[in-house]
């Protein structure tokens, strides 16, 4: 159900005159360059690691999921990810910068008669440092780096997109170049307003890094047994100040993100692999399969046997 409150909508800045090709020009030639490579559908893998193609003939309703760190650039159709009360638009002529996985929802809107296509560029971290560290040192940011945030896909980013998508069609190209290509689509990435986020990834300074640490650790523990005060002491902060920092960066508390992981990491295991509810349950963490059954209902609509 939707949140009847007013959401605080994100959308991307405008960027200088100038500075950003018209949203439609610039759709249409990431769309053209990615139709001729699309022979399926959801997110499609290609010879270049960490890099996959998004596709979709059909719309979809506002759907709970999780995306891994990396960028999104939806170049036909539209999607809208819902994070707590924010609205984040991510179409033509922005894309999305996901620093950290974070259960969300989200919406896809394909136009009329055409797919929704996009690329998706995940996050190295090897490769991440080894560009943070050749970079000049950031002056005083102001305010939290945002772990999901929507920004104007300018020229620069349009066009180390393009120079990525170009190879993906040749394989030697792709063997080639495609390492390179990431980078500059990373180094762009780095120099543009959510610089700042993916920065925290290699340094890890502040409240926000330890919230990383804490992430780190229930991603890696997350069908363990886990209280607040265990998370906490990963992020080697009290109780109360680390729920009040992980609520605001990932705007849910510490066993709100945990119980969604648990519910979509479930719905992969009974999906992909085909594992029956009560195994599927017991592999997430829970010891209760009537408990896992009504909130996998609660949260996704359908029950866990026909989801």
């Amino acid at each position: 159900m939707l949140d009847t409150r007013s959401p605080l909508l994100d959308r991307a800045p405008t960027a200088p005159a100038g500075a950003t090709p018209s949203a439609a020009v610039s759709a249409r030639r990431l769309a053209e360059a990615i139709t001729p490579l699309v022979n399926d559908e959801g997110f499609i893998d290609t010879a270049v690691e960490g890099v996959r193609l998004i596709a979709s003939r059909c719309s979809y309703p506002r759907t709970p999921l999780i995306y891994e760190p990396g960028i999104f650039v939806i170049a036909q159709g539209d999607k809208i990810g819902y994070l707590g009360e924010r609205v984040i638009h991510y179409g033509p002529g922005n894309y999305l910068v996901q620093a950290l996985p974070m259960p969300f929802e989200c919406e896809t809107r394909t136009p009329e008669n055409a797919p929704m296509l996009g690329i998706n560029i995940a996050f190295d971290p090897l490769t991440l440092s080894e560009l943070v560290q050749q970079l000049p040192a950031p002056g005083r940011e102001l305010g939290d780096p945002a772990p999901m945030a929507a920004v104007a896909l300018d020229a620069t980013m349009e066009a180390c997109v393009l120079r990525l998508i170009d190879c993906l069609g040749d394989a030697t190209e792709s063997r080639v170049l495609g390492t390179g290509r990431v980078r500059e689509v990373l180094f762009a990435a780095l120099r543009g307003p959510q610089g700042a986020s993916l920065r925290q990834l290699v340094q890890r300074q502040g409240q926000y890094a330890r919230i990383i640490d804490a992430l780190t650790y229930l991603h890696r523990h997350f069908a363990s047994p886990l209280t607040v005060e265990a998370l906490a002491a990963q992020a080697n902060m009290s109780t109360s100040h680390f729920h009040h920092h992980f609520k605001r960066t990932t705007q849910q508390s510490p066993l709100q993100y945990l119980k969604r992981l648990r519910l979509l990491k479930a719905r992969a295991l009974l999906g992909q692999q085909r594992m029956n509810v009560a195994r599927a349950a017991s592999e997430v963490g829970y010891r209760s399969t009537s408990q896992f059954s009504r909130e996998y209902k609660r949260y996704f609509g359908v029950s866990p046997s026909r989801g």
